[in-house]
């Protein structure tokens, strides 16, 4: 039992774990914002354009009733298909997606590593990577002049 707790313990403390549950909650938070300007902003003049059509208000009827509107179909419990909705939500997703994309951009350009100063060169004369302060190469044992990597002695043995 004392196992399971340390191991669940370390499960939870990881960064990933709490990085992730911060992100489902203002994902959530997020969600309501989204819908609000999908419902409130986007959809309006993209309903004037299609000359006044209120997407939530599209639906297909199957029952043998005629009803004025999709919550009067609903209050008599007549069955639809709703797909005003579904474009809806079809607009919510690609709002949603987009957004967190340029995010994520931001977020990677930020956390990009900066150009580090180099810690190795080219060996003049076998071309593999050496560190910086070597005289002789590792590889080929050729000499080399202090920190230049040109040609200060002859080939060694």
């Amino acid at each position: 039992m004392r196992t399971w707790w340390k191991e669940f313990r370390q499960f939870v403390a990881r960064g990933n774990v709490i990085d992730l549950a911060v992100g489902i909650i203002l994902g959530s938070a997020f969600t309501g914002i989204v819908n609000s300007l999908v419902k409130d902003i986007l959809m309006p003049p993209i309903g004037l354009l299609v000359k006044g059509i209120n997407f939530s208000d599209l639906y297909i009827n199957l029952s043998r009733h005629h009803y004025p509107s999709l919550q009067a179909a609903q209050a008599a419990g007549a069955p639809t298909i709703n797909y005003g909705l579904f474009l809806n939500n079809l607009i919510n997703f690609f709002i949603v997606s987009l957004v967190l994309f340029v995010v994520v951009k931001q977020v990677n350009r930020l956390r990009r590593p900066k150009d580090a100063a180099p810690t190795t060169k080219p060996c003049p004369y076998c071309c593999s990577d050496i560190p910086l302060a070597a005289t002789r190469c590792p590889h080929c044992t050729s000499v080399l002049a202090a920190g230049a990597g040109e040609q200060a002695g002859t080939m060694g043995n």
